[in-house]
């Protein structure tokens, strides 16, 4: 598909009810289709100022670039749809790369990468009344808690709304939980069994009903240890896939493993499918898709 940065710019300046119009007239899917798995793209990072892949910071800087990693991406057979904030999705709706697509707002981008208040994960992305009215098929938030970080309350008190809002749309939400904590100025996610299991429990709790809400979990350092984390909740899940890696081979096999758990339902990956170490998408995508 060929991307028109002039082209865009000038439907927004001149007809930015445009967007409205497409989002309107959208074909739309069922969130889990015929295969029963998803496979979902996503490329919500840059609205968190997170704009690096691998050594390059500013990867995901380029946005015609992006736009057609998405769209080479959501091409392929197999991909369900895309997670992104509201400035990439309206892009490719004007595209009309989002037709018969499951589709999913991101709803926290306030905690910026690197930022003294990088834990504070303030909803500025799509609020549940976004979401219903550009007639997306599901939101997802971000959940990190720092034990030590009493400002964690406020987060989980803000997700917790966000689920309950969404549950009265009948929308379904995707949660993100991490324990983290900050490690010379950084925020570190941890990633060992015992951690992500109290993160899923403690997502799975959230709000006046978990009837909507689904998890977007992480793989643990030792993938044999996600049976025994994933036991902790009925609740649907799909894996998260992070940063290019040195090895994506050793990340496509830990994804296998998990795969074969009953309450995953699938992949939700982005950078490390849309900027490959292999340098191609299609054969990245391809991949990832096979393991479904």
């Amino acid at each position: 598909m060929s991307i028109s940065i002039p082209d865009l710019v000038a439907v927004r300046a001149r007809r930015p009810e445009a967007i409205a119009e497409a989002a309107a007239r959208r074909a739309r899917r069922p969130l889990v289709g015929d295969s029963g798995r998803l496979m979902i793209v996503a490329a919500d990072h840059p609205a968190r100022g997170a704009l690096g892949v691998g050594g390059d910071r500013l990867a995901m800087a380029n946005r015609a670039d992006l736009l057609h990693r998405l769209c080479l991406a959501l091409s392929r057979p197999g991909v369900d749809g895309v997670l992104a904030s509201a400035d990439v999705l309206e892009d490719l709706l004007l595209l009309g790369a989002l037709e018969n697509k499951v589709v999913m707002g991101s709803m926290n981008r306030g905690g910026l990468a690197g930022a003294a208040f990088e834990m504070d994960d303030r909803f500025t992305g799509y609020r549940a009344e976004d979401i219903e009215r550009f007639g997306l098929d599901a939101g997802k938030l971000l959940l990190r808690i720092d034990y030590e970080d009493p400002g964690s309350l406020r987060t989980l008190e803000s997700a917790a709304r966000a689920v309950d809002a969404m549950a009265a749309r009948r929308l379904p939400v995707f949660v993100e939980p991490f324990l983290s904590r900050r490690v010379d100025g950084g925020v570190r996610n941890d990633l060992g069994a015992e951690a992500v299991t109290r993160s899923l429990a403690i997502a799975s709790g959230l709000g006046g009903t978990s009837a909507y809400t689904w998890l977007k979990l992480p793989v643990t350092e030792d993938p044999d240890d996600m049976e025994g984390v994933l036991a902790t909740s009925t609740l649907p899940v799909v894996l998260l896939g992070g940063d290019v890696g040195p090895d994506q081979d050793a990340a496509y096999e830990r994804w296998r493993k998990a795969l074969r758990l009953p309450t995953v339902q699938g992949l939700v990956v982005g950078r490390s499918l849309l900027y490959p170490a292999s340098g191609s998408v299609e054969a990245a995508v391809d991949t990832a898709v096979g393991l479904l």
